[in-house]
């Protein structure tokens, strides 16, 4: 017999006990299941949660039983399971125990609505009873909101993306024709995004939540950056020049890093296969414009969601939380993307095989 204390739980207390021969594959399982529980127990203070677990070999042929005891500060579940192997029976235990978790946790959501009456009361049973529900009372803990430091470590980590996501949301309304060529600028964008999440004057979501909610900053710094051009956007002025301004004036950017005079190593000669070729970039910057082209008929909804999903790679749920738009419309509006670049000829050739199938988003 084996005693297994959990160390990724520090403030939860767990205690399994192995009565089987040494299985790390089955220890690996029940740690892993262990962590996802406590994702649905962060409601709780840790210091209250106290989770006891048996794994037992019964017989060769009765396979491997499983039981579990969960105390919480609001109540006590339990669970066995038995199944030939150790693994199915450890996840078919913890399914239970998930399933009576939340249960609970929906119990207590509605305690406060509870209509409770005592035997001779002569008072009416539909009478309101006043109850402070679980998430106010001194059991619950939330999980900490966004600050400012989050915010900054996000950035520093992360600011070649949102840097990229920025450009093709200006490429994109530029040629939609919804943003005057040269009007905002990438900088802009960004500076306005972070400049609102770093300022108090909204409510922070969860830490969790940080990239949906900085990318939906994102969106409502070009919509307020677009509104402010809205006065003078389509004024033309007659005294500007119509030529295309010379920035740099000289050759001098590409120049600096010829040395004709320097040696030519092995270091230099030897392909990095970590990085993109400049052929590959060309041909994904291609690819990207010729997705923005044929959305660009679809309106703003349908594109954005299938950038955020197929580009971006967030879930739906992260869409909702961006777009501000219900689960069903994002799914309808990913679905109305794909059947549209299906159909698009220049396309059709690129995407053979790769969509999923309508509806599976």
């Amino acid at each position: 017999m084996r005693d297994f204390v959990s160390k990724a739980e520090a403030l939860m207390n767990v205690h399994v006990s192995y009565r089987l021969p040494k299985n790390p594959a089955v220890e690996k399982d029940v740690q892993h299941h262990i962590e996802k529980l406590e994702k649905r127990l962060q409601v709780f203070r840790p210091d209250l949660v106290h989770l006891k677990g048996m794994v037992e070999e019964v017989s060769p042929r009765e396979g491997t039983s499983v039981s579990l005891n969960l105390r919480l500060p609001s109540g006590q579940m339990a669970v066995q399971n038995a199944a030939p192997t150790a693994t199915s029976a450890v996840k078919a235990a913890f399914e239970d125990l998930l399933q009576q978790v939340n249960k609970h946790k929906d119990l207590l959501r509605a305690s406060h609505k509870w209509q409770r009456g005592r035997r001779g009361d002569n008072t009416r049973r539909g009478a309101p009873v006043s109850e402070v529900p679980f998430e106010q009372t001194l059991a619950a803990v939330f999980p900490a909101t966004i600050s400012a430091d989050d915010v900054r470590s996000y950035v520093n980590a992360n600011l070649a993306r949102l840097s990229r996501f920025v450009e093709r949301e200006i490429y994109v309304r530029e040629a939609q024709g919804t943003l005057a060529p040269g009007s905002v600028s990438k900088e802009e964008v960004i500076d306005e995004a972070i400049a609102a999440a770093l300022s108090d004057n909204q409510e922070k979501p969860e830490k969790l939540a940080l990239e949906p909610w900085l990318y939906r900053q994102a969106l409502r710094a070009f919509a307020e950056l677009s509104r402010g051009d809205e006065s003078n956007g389509s004024a033309v002025h007659l005294e500007d020049s119509a030529r295309q301004p010379n920035v740099r004036g000289s050759d001098e950017a590409e120049l600096q890093f010829h040395q004709p005079d320097e040696s030519i190593t092995g270091a230099s000669v030897i392909a990095d296969s970590r990085v993109a070729t400049p052929e590959q970039i060309m041909a994904s910057d291609e690819l990207l414009r010729l997705v923005a082209s044929a959305l660009r008929d679809l309106g703003s909804g349908p594109r954005e969601a299938f950038i955020l999903y197929a580009i971006e790679g967030f879930s739906v749920e992260e869409i909702v939380a961006i777009t501000a738009q219900p689960a069903e419309k994002v799914l309808a509006f990913v679905s109305a993307a794909r059947d549209h670049l299906r159909k698009a000829p220049g396309l059709a050739r690129q995407f053979q095989g790769r969509f999923a199938p309508t509806g599976a988003a």
